[in-house]
């Protein structure tokens, strides 16, 4: 009978962690692996903005950085931010640094509004209902001077996420829900 008790706090405990993590988000920011530092050179092809970005420190990330990255990956229609999942970063991260490459990370979409999803799903099939843009957790992105198949031959090797490869629009898709192709 101490078995099922037991756990139980530990699911208790668990979740009181999760639930301290989410009110808290600049403990969440915390890295608990160090390494090295990370940083992207990010250009929002709509706005014409450009970001270079040191937004990993080796051991946290950098809330201020983060701040910059937002606006960034605006929903420029509706000129509204969320906050971005940071995980997004760390993939386009890896992702340069599978291809052996640093050039600047070209936004197509990052962040876009219930309205702005809306008038896009009017216009394509390809745009998702419920898409994970409008949470903060997906990125529309060219590497510079990259082959588009070598950028979505290393986004696939990650195995992390969605990646949706799209030729024609010359762009590859990548988000922080369950692995996925398309």
């Amino acid at each position: 009978m101490k078995s099922p008790n037991f756990s139980r706090r530990i699911f208790l405990k668990s979740s009181l962690i999760a639930l301290g993590t989410a009110a808290f988000p600049s403990i969440s920011y915390a890295s608990p692996l160090t390494g090295p530092p990370r940083s992207l050179e990010m250009n929002n092809l709509h706005t014409g903005e450009i970001l270079q970005t040191e937004y990993f420190d080796g051991t946290s990330y950098q809330v201020s950085e983060f701040q910059k990255i937002n606006q960034i990956c605006r929903d420029f229609r509706q000129n509204e931010s969320i906050a971005m999942d940071k995980d997004l970063f760390d993939q386009l991260s890896k992702i340069q640094q599978l291809i052996g490459c640093d050039t600047q990370v070209q936004i197509i979409s990052g962040y876009r509004s219930a309205a702005t999803n809306k008038m896009l799903r009017g216009k394509s099939k390809g745009v998702a209902k419920k898409s994970l843009h409008m949470l903060g957790k997906a990125i529309d992105f060219r590497l510079e001077g990259v082959p588009l198949a070598d950028v979505k031959k290393a986004a696939l090797s990650l195995k992390n996420g969605g990646v949706g490869y799209y030729p024609e629009s010359d762009f590859v898709h990548i988000d922080t829900g369950h692995f996925r192709t398309w």
